[in-house]
């Protein structure tokens, strides 16, 4: 041990011991990363450095380096404390938890905020004045946050010859003791397991942190515990919208071999007539036969944080698309509706399960729009004229029966309306008056809308949409 006052080491007994190190950021070994003006944040006294060089009178363009949880949260608050703000993050998207589809809302918030949001690029090199991008691109920078990930402080560990797993962090047992019996650790330094991948995984998050310190104390004191491994549930604000997560995304889903699918909806977070209604993007997966829940996202101005929850403590369960679609949740017209977002989210989702319909992702309805592909859009007509897709068909559900002539049946027919829900009414509808080959776009115009954005406004390629309809 070392006194800090005193600059002295000295040796201090136990009988149990507990480490807690946490993490240490990333910091790239590349040239400038030790200047003044670089910064990672770890701590509080991180942030009060950081606070005090960015106050400074000349300071005004601002880099940020790393698009996860950290690194959105500073370029958020730098960029509403009026700040010029680049974030560069080195893959497709921000926000790993997130799917590529739902990330594009966020990539669309970051850019209206003024951000300057660079992908696809990692950092080469720092100067005075300015970063220099894997791709040769330099952008002027005063300041630069490092916020490109962390790993676990296992120095102590190592040193004391403990155990190190397979993920880099230290190894514990159910009940949190390393390789040796009097030694416990939690918290960002361990690697633990994943309730849904049965995999060893790392996860810097507070509350399982917190459900861990407890455990290693009952240990200590004799008393059972029971493991039952992470999920990785989150929340994060990004300038109007809170966006929350849990469980397996699609690419998690995939790389662990699960067979499943996805919903994607936009219900209202409450009644429609009230002033703070605001569309929740919602995207749940589940497993495919079993209908067990893998993992939700959720986006919002409204408490996707309460949707999130109720899908965590579904996956802790065990839980299936009918527990969900029967759960008895809270309701008042001005915190929510009489069919909960995530009731809604199960009903949809034991319909595509059941074979009732089919679905097509916002991600495919480019290549339909190129393809010249049969897209009826149900919408009124003056709806239709405020924005559609360009090659689309309108026909409105209100005429649609009078219209059933005007409708191939010898072709795949694609349906969408505002949120998907008139177009599954008119899905169903030429169902039952002989159609087959009938699908519906999840999410529809909203939903393509946030989709197709932000690589619209980055790519300059031709738009899918006479105009961009995003509520």
């Amino acid at each position: 041990m070392k006194d800090l006052e005193k600059n002295t080491i000295y040796d201090e007994s136990y009988d149990e011991l507990v480490i807690s190190t946490g993490a240490n950021p990333i910091m790239p070994n590349i040239d400038g990363y030790n200047l003044p003006h670089v910064f990672m944040v770890r701590n509080v006294v991180d942030i009060q450095k950081l606070n005090t060089f960015v106050k400074a009178p000349h300071i005004n363009d601002i880099v940020v380096i790393g698009g996860g949880f950290i690194g959105v949260e500073i370029a958020t608050n730098l960029a509403d404390s009026k700040y010029q703000v680049t974030l560069v993050e080195a893959s497709k998207q921000i926000m790993a938890p997130f799917d590529y589809d739902m990330a594009q809302i966020l990539h669309k918030e970051m850019v209206d905020h003024g951000i300057h949001l660079i992908l696809n690029d990692g950092i080469a090199q720092i100067s005075d004045d300015h970063i220099q991008l894997v791709s040769g691109k330099k952008v002027k920078a005063q300041c630069v946050v490092m916020s490109i990930g962390v790993r676990p402080e296992t120095t102590l560990a190592k040193n004391a010859g403990l155990r190190i797993g397979e993920t880099g962090g230290i190894w514990v047992d159910h009940n949190y003791r390393t390789s040796d019996p009097n030694v416990h650790a939690v918290g960002d330094a361990i690697e633990v397991f994943h309730r849904l991948s049965h995999q060893k995984t790392r996860l810097a998050l507070a509350g399982p942190a917190q459900r861990q310190a407890r455990a290693a104390a009952d240990d200590i004191y004799g008393r059972f515990h029971k493991n039952t491994g992470v999920i990785g549930s989150s929340v994060v604000e990004i300038f109007s919208l809170n966006t929350a997560s849990t469980g397996l995304n699609e690419k998690t889903a995939t790389q662990n071999g699960f067979h499943y699918d996805f919903v994607y909806i936009i219900p209202s977070d409450k009644v429609g007539l009230m002033p703070n209604a605001n569309p929740m993007h919602f995207k749940l997966i589940f497993e495919v036969p079993t209908g067990r829940i893998l993992g939700a996202q959720a986006i919002g101005k409204g408490n996707v944080d309460k949707r999130i929850d109720v899908i965590a403590t579904m996956i802790m369960m065990g839980g299936t698309l009918e527990d969900l679609k029967e759960l008895e949740l809270c309701y008042a017209p001005l915190h929510g509706t009489a069919k909960d977002v995530v009731n809604q989210a199960a009903l949809v989702a034991l319909n595509i399960l059941n074979g009732v319909y089919q679905q097509l992702p916002v991600s495919k309805v480019r290549e339909l729009v190129e393809s010249n592909a049969y897209i009826l859009d149900v919408r009124e007509t003056i709806e239709f004229e405020e924005g559609h897709l360009i090659n689309s068909v309108n026909i409105p559900l209100s005429q649609l029966r009078n219209r059933l002539d005007e409708i191939p049946k010898n072709q795949p027919l694609y349906l969408h309306c505002h949120s998907s829900q008139r177009s599954y009414n008119a899905l169903i509808a030429l169902k039952q008056r002989g159609f087959d080959n009938l699908w519906n776009i999840s999410g529809s115009i909203v939903g393509i809308s946030h989709y197709e954005y932000y690589q619209d406004l980055i790519t300059n390629r031709k738009c899918i949409l006479t105009n961009y309809l995003f509520v």
